[in-house]
């Protein structure tokens, strides 16, 4: 097993003394599951957050860890109301509202919706479509972003590059060929992840294949018009595009593609111009560079909800709910 780089050590550990003064409610909607059991045990017991576990309380139950069971829990109907609120419009009735207010998902959902909890971690258990479906109808989009996208935090073993070893990557797991408006909209998303989980000013680099012209094509133009959507819809971003990956990362190659440029070579957040290329690369990046991947997490929602790989560990599900106990301060 590849050994940590200090940059994630540092991060994590910076992460959860943030995490914990701030007190926040986490829901949980797989709460049978032994390593859901596992993290909220940890969780309650080093006071990072307050988890709330979804389902009846089995016999082993860890000590401070609370549990609501949708079976006969009074929420049901204020949650079912919610729901049917959000929902009806296309074509949700009272009694299928009533319905999916009892699933754990949804519930656990409709508990960050209606106030009661500050986010939710699923995924072990269910699908990434389930449970990003069920923040959607029932957490629902930002008003500012416009789409749900995602983002890795890469933790690199050179800490001289991006903000003390750490790169936020995005989007690499859900929007799959976005459009220029949708790059921007992932770019304005991805620099508020970059201030509140590295505790950086985003340095934010829109790559291409192309630096300035260097290449042509409808690629290329895709990312220039994104750049122009950017800067008129966040001016007060330092951001830059298109420029090639080793530009945006390598101050030499920095000044030597793009002189004058404020983020050449400095970047801490890289955006790239779709699924394909970004999971490749940070794939790459772990794999051949010895970078720890953090994430993906989700960012666009109204509240945050966070989607686990079904492979997790208990320490995986520990360190998604620090980061989303961050995330809702950004509300």
């Amino acid at each position: 097993m590849a050994a940590i780089p200090e940059s994630a050590k540092l991060f994590m550990s910076g992460l959860i003394e943030r995490a914990r003064k701030l007190k926040k409610t986490i829901a949980f909607p797989e709460g049978a599951d032994a390593r859901v059991l596992e993290a909220a045990a940890r969780l309650a017991r080093e006071g990072v957050v307050r988890p709330v576990l979804i389902g009846a309380r089995p016999a082993n139950a860890p000590e401070g860890v609370e549990f609501v069971d949708p079976a006969n829990s009074p929420l049901v109907k204020k949650y079912a109301a919610l729901y049917y609120e959000r929902r009806r419009a296309k074509g949700t009735t009272q009694v299928e509202a009533a319905g999916v207010a009892k699933k754990p998902l949804y519930f656990a959902s409709l508990m960050v919706g209606a106030g009661d909890a500050d986010g939710s971690v699923g995924g072990a258990v269910n699908s990434t479509a389930e449970t990003v479906r069920a923040a959607l109808h029932a957490v629902g989009v930002h008003p500012r972003a416009r789409l749900v996208s995602s983002v890795f935090i890469m933790a690199l073993p050179d800490r001289a590059l991006g903000h003390n070893g750490l790169i936020a990557f995005a989007d690499c797991a859900v929007v799959i060929e976005p459009n220029a408006m949708q790059m921007a909209d992932i770019a304005i998303a991805t620099a508020e992840s970059t201030r509140v989980l590295i505790n950086a000013e985003p340095v934010v680099a829109l790559l291409s294949f192309s630096t300035r012209g260097s290449g042509k094509g409808p690629m290329v133009d895709k990312v220039v018009e994104a750049m122009e959507i950017l800067r008129a819809r966040a001016p007060e971003l330092n951001a830059d595009g298109e420029l090639q990956a080793d530009a945006a990362v390598d101050l030499v190659v920095g000044k030597s593609k793009a002189p004058g440029s404020k983020v050449a070579g400095r970047a801490n957040t890289l955006v790239f111009p779709s699924l394909e290329s970004a999971n490749i690369g940070y794939k790459l990046v772990e794999r051949l560079g010895g970078a720890m991947a953090i994430g993906p997490f989700l960012q666009g929602l109204a509240k945050p909800a966070n989607d686990l790989s079904r492979g997790c560990s208990a320490e995986d599900i520990f360190n998604v709910a620090v980061v989303t106990a961050l995330q809702s301060e950004t509300d």
